[in-house]
């Protein structure tokens, strides 16, 4: 049933590209432990120890302030469609800020996704799988259009002055260092 790896095979890698939906969840020491879904193209496999996901504004920011501190992830992927299989990738992570080096060379690596805020590099430290069977079978309807239409409509400005008002601290008083992007 369940197997542990040292890095992502190309059977695994695989099966992350054709998924639609991956969850990241983070927790300091002593905050609020946080699940977050995310979708929209928004992944990228650079190879078999290192995992890259464009984050957009929403409503919080709590993995940037949680990386800030602890900088443990876990990405979990589940199959909704076809062979049952769960896929969760632990490592270390890192947030990438609009004005950090790296921000230009890694962001074309992405279709441009309006309002996105921070990359996060995650190092893989640990692949696990299990089987899956008790996850319900889902089929893709397609992306909601939502988030994007709110973000270009805010346009760079306004994304600018939400980030300022809403996405400085966590739930739990957290600095999100998204600062950085506003200098």
């Amino acid at each position: 049933m369940g197997q542990r790896f040292d890095e992502l095979s190309d059977r695994l890698i695989s099966f992350i590209q054709q998924q639609h939906l991956f969850f990241v969840g983070t927790a300091t020491s002593d905050s609020r432990v946080n699940i977050s879904p995310k979708g929209m193209d928004s992944l990228r496999v650079l190879n078999s120890k290192r995992v890259l996901w464009l984050n957009v504004t929403g409503s919080g920011n709590e993995t940037a302030a949680h990386i800030q501190q602890q900088n443990r992830m876990t990405l979990m992927f589940a199959a909704f469609e076809g062979k049952p299989l769960i896929l969760r990738i632990y490592g270390t992570a890192r947030v990438i800020h609009h004005n950090d080096a790296e921000w230009l060379q890694l962001y074309t690596l992405f279709d441009p996704l309006p309002g996105a805020r921070q990359i996060f590099d995650l190092k893989v430290e640990l692949v696990q799988t299990s089987c899956g069977m008790a996850v319900p079978l889902f089929q893709y309807a397609g992306e909601r259009e939502q988030l994007n239409q709110w973000a270009e409509k805010k346009g760079e400005t306004g994304i600018r002055q939400y980030w300022q008002e809403k996405n400085r601290h966590s739930i739990d008083g957290l600095s999100t260092d998204i600062e950085k992007n506003l200098d």
